[in-house]
Formats: C-alpha cells, structure tokens, sequence
C-alpha cells in the first residue's frame, strides 16, 4: 500500500476538514483483500478514478458504484473489496462538519450509507479531473493538498453555524473524557438540549460518538505494540471497560473479532480511510 495523510495548511479549511490522504493498492499486493473499515463518526469524500469500481458490504446491504462517492459517517463495521487494485484519495471532514456546509440540510444525516457523486457539480461545477488529482497525490503530496486546499474554500467560505452547532462542538471538545450524564452540565445547558442539538448535527448520539473514538483510540494504541506487550486486562481498564470480559464483547460487537484474534490479524481491521493504516504490500 502507498499510504500517506496530512492536514490541511489552511486554516479555514482545518476547521471543517480534519486531514487529507491517500491510499492504493498495486497489482502485485495481494494480501488483505478484505479489509475491515472501522465505525467512524466522520464522513470522508473520496476521490477515485471514473471508471474505477468500489464496493462496500454495510452489513446489513451492499453498496457498488464507480468512481468517486461519499462514505458518510457509520456505526457500523463495513467490509470492503480490495481484491483488485485501487486508488483513494479522500478528504476526512471532522464530525458534524457537513451539518455546518449545508449540502444536506433539510435531510436526515446519511448514516451508514455510500452515495456517488459528481465531482465537478459537487464543487459548483468547477472544471475537475479526477485521474490529475491523484497523479499528483502520488508524485506531490504537498501539492495536491494544497490544490485540494484551493478547491475547497469557495465551498466552505458559505458555511454557516447555528445554536445547534455550536453546542455540538462545545460536547466534541470534551466527550472523549467527559461523563456524558454530566455533560450538560459542564457546558452551561440542558442534558436534553444538548442531546438533541447534537443528534441533529452529526446523527449520532453522544453515547454512540463516544464509543467510536474509543474504539479508534484503542486500537491504534494496540497497532503501536507488539503482541508480547499487549496485557489485556491492563487495556480494559485503560479504556474504560470494567473487566476484560467487557472488552471482549465489545471488540465482537464492533469488529466480530475476539482481542486475541485482533491481535493476530489486527491489519483487517484498522482504519484504512483517514487513520492508520497497517496493510503492507
């Protein structure tokens, strides 16, 4: 896999996307053909040649198309077919942040679903070219964050923020080491106010967010140890499950995998599209 991720150098563009990457596979890998994409709070608008098929199991359903498409935020863990060669190159938004551009006001979020698009129509019909695009993410990386840069402010110099977002992304700041009964609370609001603005934004619940960026933290915690230094009951407590057994249920529930089969196949399961990526060639 060639796999590279940098933040946006723009401020303006920082605010509402998280980071840029890239990832492909080439005709000679052959390992990991389905690999496992973790649940994500984040939506990612990815970029791929026109004629380039992809295909996601959404367990349940199945979502097919070709060339480029949005993979909107999921609670679920998807499957994907890489078993021919592809090439991504994808914008990661930070949660919430379509709310906040519009695109899809007056709708229910997207949960859990993948939808093509048009690139140039997405972007006001901007002249775009999807095969330069990634040319230059392969050769330049700088530079084709910095064109990404460019495509994307005339697009988020019309976004706005109501109430509602600004209460979601007060809670965002601190869920990860927040007691969500309280948050209210700590931010000056009520529990029920708070919950409803942030489920209108980002179509998740506290709770569920929550849980998803622990899952994300723990394992890229595991992806950085060797198997020999993982201690199992240590990890439980490290991120808040009250026992092992606790963590066991929550790794099959997420991922279908017990730890001590994550720990020998944990390159499945890592986040390929905007987080780590443990896939070699």
């Amino acid at each position: 896999m060639i796999h590279w991720l940098q933040p946006s150098k723009s401020a303006d563009v920082a605010k509402y996307v998280e980071c840029y990457w890239l990832i492909e596979k080439e005709t000679d890998s052959t390992r990991y053909q389905y690999p496992k994409l973790n649940p994500d709070p984040c939506a990612h608008l990815i970029i791929s040649p026109s004629k380039q098929t992809y295909q996601y199991d959404l367990n349940p359903g199945l979502a097919s198309g070709e060339g480029s498409h949005w993979l909107f935020p999921h609670k679920q863990t998807f499957q994907l077919d890489h078993s021919k060669p592809f090439v991504h190159l994808g914008i990661k938004f930070h949660v919430g942040a379509l709310y906040s551009l519009g695109r899809f006001s007056g709708k229910e979020p997207m949960l859990d679903n993948v939808k093509a698009i048009n690139l140039s129509a997405q972007f006001d019909d901007q002249p775009l070219n999807e095969n330069t695009l990634i040319e230059l993410a392969r050769h330049q990386a700088d530079q084709c964050c910095d064109q990404l840069d460019s495509l994307l402010l005339p697009w988020l110099a019309n976004a706005t923020e109501d109430q509602h977002c600004k209460i979601t992304q007060k809670a965002l700041h601190v869920l990860d080491s927040a007691i969500i009964s309280a948050l209210g609370k700590q931010l000056f609001c009520s529990q029920r106010t708070l919950e409803r603005s942030f489920l209108r934004v980002t179509g998740l619940t506290l709770k569920q967010c929550q849980s998803m960026n622990k899952l994300e933290a723990m394992l890229e915690y595991l992806y950085q140890r060797d198997s020999q230094e993982i201690d199992w009951v240590a990890v439980a407590f490290k991120f808040g499950f009250s026992d092992q057994p606790h963590l066991i249920r929550h790794l099959k529930k997420q991922l279908g995998l017990t730890p001590k089969t994550y720990e020998k196949e944990r390159g499945l399961t890592i986040d390929a599209y905007g987080g780590v990526n443990s896939s070699p060639k």
